[in-house]
């Protein structure tokens, strides 16, 4: 059979037999995008309620201000986004957010009026950027000119207060700080922590970004055939968000058959073959910022799984639902491994890194591996309204495929609820 031949019988199959996988679609039809019906009101709480949170956590860890730099976390103090991948790598938007509440946006010069209209911000200022790119041999003056203003504007707003936190910063500008009398206070678990316990409003939010994920997962089981590659598979749940109003995809977790095991390995032009197991990880972030984080494995032409694909996806299911029902606020890090879903040994060399980490704007605190790897782990304890994803990786080394599965809940004190449901497979 040619390649084009194979294209049209896939093209002509009946998928979405399951009728559930059906629903996640577009109910005003494919051919248009989803639109949210949330009221601004909603993101206007939830913006209050994040500054107010990361406020908290500066207040707490008496600082005079935290210096954001991960655009993250300045989403989540201000909910500002402007070339938010380009500014991972070349680190030009900043922002300065006081224990009084006070914010201050540095912008990209000529990007100032992104922050019309945002409550968060108090003042808006054009950044002073010094990577490399942009100052070559003369990075340390305008490092020098950087840092003079940051002190100048920390003695102008808290007097003799010098602590301020920092998410990340290069060293030179953490030397140049230092130089001018200001103390650095590590800044990631001022943002984790506030991170970490959602509002409702923020829960509403992060529903709706999880509801464009399963449209664009139901594309892509919709175009999971035959002679189709990972890429155009995967490029369903690019199409799908963008189309929405989401962002981007952290990753490119989606293989096919024997590219599944080991796991990690990158999306590409591997064609796939009728009855390869598929399996993918969303890492979405979706619209107003929140990520979709989920996980599924199905067959390829949607055939029946053979009795090896069955009893790995058996498996991982069982630990999901095991470690799901475990989990409510209250619970510690260490009682939730000691009660937590055993690996076979079979499968253990396969294993996923973490058994669940948190989740909201992107994967946060925390992190919580499996039980092969508890040395490795932290304190902790579940608590209300924090939003995790709970994880399974399960296949056997050199050994035919994997099947990884993923759900995401919000932690009650009576359970975890989970807020995807787009549905499991038949074994």
């Amino acid at each position: 059979m040619s390649a084009d031949t194979g294209v049209a019988a896939a093209e002509s199959v009946s998928v979405f037999k399951d009728a559930r996988k059906q629903a996640y679609l577009n109910p005003a039809g494919a051919d248009r995008p989803l639109k949210s019906a949330i009221p601004k009101t909603t993101l206007v709480k939830a913006r209050g309620y994040r500054k107010a949170r990361l406020v908290q956590q500066v207040v707490q860890s008496d600082c005079a201000a935290i210096l954001l730099y991960d655009p993250i976390n300045i989403r989540y103090a201000l909910d500002l986004s402007n070339m938010q991948l380009w500014a991972t790598h070349n680190p030009f938007h900043y922002a300065l957010v006081f224990a009084d509440g006070h914010a201050i946006e540095f912008a990209y010069r000529g990007a100032e009026h992104l922050a019309d209209g945002y409550e968060t911000v108090n003042e808006v200022r054009p950044g002073n950027a010094w990577f490399y790119m942009y100052t070559a041999d003369r990075l340390q003056e305008r490092v020098d000119a950087w840092a003079d203003e940051i002190v100048s504007i920390l003695r102008e707003r808290n007097g003799g207060n010098m602590r301020l936190a920092i998410d990340k910063l290069d060293a030179p500008g953490i030397d140049a700080l230092r130089k001018r009398g200001v103390t650095v206070v590590e800044g990631q678990a001022l943002t984790e922590i506030a991170r970490s316990i959602k509002s409702a409003e923020e829960l509403e939010l992060m529903r709706w970004t999880i509801r464009v994920c399963e449209a664009g997962m139901a594309r892509m089981y919709n175009y999971s055939l035959p002679e189709r590659t990972e890429q155009e598979i995967w490029a369903e749940l690019h199409y799908e968000n963008i189309r929405s109003g989401g962002e981007w995809l952290e990753t490119r977790l989606l293989t096919v058959g024997e590219r599944t095991n080991p796991w990690f390995k990158e999306c590409s032009d591997h064609v796939a073959k009728a009855g390869d197991m598929l399996g993918f990880d969303t890492d979405m972030i979706g619209p107003y910022g929140y990520c979709a984080d989920l996980s599924r494995s199905w067959t390829i032409g949607h055939t029946k799984m053979n009795p090896h694909q069955g009893d790995l996806y058996k498996a991982a299911l069982e630990q999901i639902e095991h470690n799901l029902a475990l989990l409510k606020s209250g619970l510690t890090f260490d009682e939730f491994n000691a009660k937590s879903w055993a690996i076979p040994e079979k499968y253990v060399s396969c294993r996923y890194s973490v058994a669940l980490h948190g989740v909201g704007l992107a994967d946060e605190y925390p992190s919580i591996p499996l039980h092969p790897d508890w040395k490795a782990s932290y304190k902790g304890v579940f608590q209300d309204n924090m939003t995790v994803c709970v994880e399974s990786l399960i296949g056997e080394e050199g050994k035919g495929e994997c099947v990884k599965l993923e759900t995401q809940v919000v932690i009650t004190p009576t359970g975890a609820v989970r807020l995807d449901s787009f549905p499991w497979e038949e074994a």
